[in-house]
């Protein structure tokens, strides 16, 4: 991905208050953002975000989350992956692909207003 960096600095200036971390796990690279605050529409609306911006399961990028999350669209969700030693779940949306970190991110939370 183009400008690894600073799309970094932009995912942090955009969540100032979280301690965004990135990991590997198995060759794969995944974004941790803890404790983000989801549309009040939502239950729960606070979850950790793990964000996979390259292809996985099928996707050309996947955003987890620590919960299932109930919106006002329902979604097909996944419960059974377990990444990093912890479970996450994610539902089936295919994103255009993007290379910007945040426009990625922002693009499939937007699924859930």
């Amino acid at each position: 991905m183009d400008n690894f960096e600073g799309q970094m600095s932009e995912l942090k200036n955009s969540f100032p208050d979280k301690d965004i971390k990135v990991y590997d796990e198995a060759g794969i690279a995944y974004i941790m953002i803890p404790a983000v605050m989801l549309p009040e529409t939502c239950n729960p609306n606070l979850v950790d975000l793990l964000f996979c911006p390259t292809q996985r399961d099928g996707y050309p990028s996947r955003l987890f989350f620590s919960e299932k999350v109930i919106s006002k669209t329902v979604r097909n969700w996944n419960t059974d992956t377990v990444i990093l030693g912890r479970p996450w779940h994610a539902f089936s949306w295919k994103l255009v692909v993007n290379d910007n970190l945040l426009k990625m991110i922002l693009g499939h939370l937007r699924a859930l207003e």
